[in-house]
């Protein structure tokens, strides 16, 4: 790692709780290999301190921030500009300063169209099914739109909640995670947006029943731990192919960087990036 001295810029990441965070080990490396003289830290914020952060943050300097749950929507009245998407969205990951203050994106979605180019899924005219309707669902319905997915279906398991994010979308259908089998005879592309199966509850999965699986042909599970989950596990048993959520943390959190340093990070380093993750 670069030595820290007064010309080192400041990045970080804020949540709560915050300490399972990966994010300074990605942005730590990618300085590393770009030579950059930045360093990037956790900061455990409380809900109510929330404003007061992004100011000091700004009154210190400091050059850009992630922010993780729970503050992606309501961080969203603090900053000082919004890029489109993220307002569309409605939810913000990440602050790049600007003149005044804080100008916020969302990388998730964009995070997550990589990782489909990288395993070459073609969405264009496919069917979907999504998994979940919490935030990253969004990000991947907003994604799903931008590569002019066909009809999706969103299961979830409150209907009425699901309904409320996702009820206006056009070519969408909601329906609770036993009412699978509702869902047209065909082959799908699958997200799986759930917390469910996440490491240490590595045998847990959001749909139990073996039929639902001859559905999918491709599938992309946003957990990253543990590498292969029972949801990715059950997918491939069936005949399709699945990928962890590990390329979509990678490349949202390049293109955080990318926003935080105005450059682009080359696509070498990016693979270089996750194979030391993967390993």
């Amino acid at each position: 790692m670069n030595s820290v001295n007064g010309s080192t810029k400041i990045l970080g990441v804020m949540g709560d709780p915050i300490e399972h965070t990966g994010s300074p080990a990605i942005h730590n490396l990618l300085a590393d290999k770009l030579g950059d003289n930045m360093i990037y830290v956790p900061f455990h914020v409380k809900g109510r301190r929330l404003e007061e952060a992004v100011a000091g943050a700004y009154a210190l300097g400091i050059e850009g921030l992630n922010v993780t749950v729970p503050h992606k929507v309501e961080v969203m009245q603090y900053v000082t500009e919004l890029d489109d998407a993220a307002l569309e969205i409605g939810a913000v990951n990440t602050l790049a300063r600007i003149r005044g203050g804080y100008k916020g994106y969302n990388t998730d979605f964009s995070g997550f169209m990589r990782e489909l180019d990288s395993v070459d899924i073609q969405v264009n005219g496919r069917n979907v099914i999504v998994l979940g309707a919490g935030g990253a669902a969004k990000a991947v319905m907003y994604a799903l739109k931008r590569f002019s997915a066909g009809h999706v279906y969103i299961l979830n398991r409150s209907i009425e909640k699901a309904e409320d994010i996702f009820g206006k979308e056009p070519n969408t259908s909601i329906m609770g995670f036993g009412d699978w089998n509702k869902i047209p005879e065909g082959k799908y592309i699958c997200v799986q947006c759930t917390s469910v199966g996440l490491s240490p509850d590595d045998e847990a999965c959001v749909i139990d029943d073996e039929g639902f699986y001859d559905l999918i042909d491709s599938a992309v599970d946003l957990i990253y731990k543990p590498k292969e989950t029972a949801f990715m596990r059950k997918v491939i048993s069936h005949g399709g192919r699945a990928y962890n959520g590990l390329r979509m943390l990678v490349y949202q959190a390049v293109s955080s960087y990318e926003f935080f340093t105005k450059k682009e990070v080359p696509e070498e380093i990016i693979e270089e990036l996750y194979n030391e993750l993967d390993s």
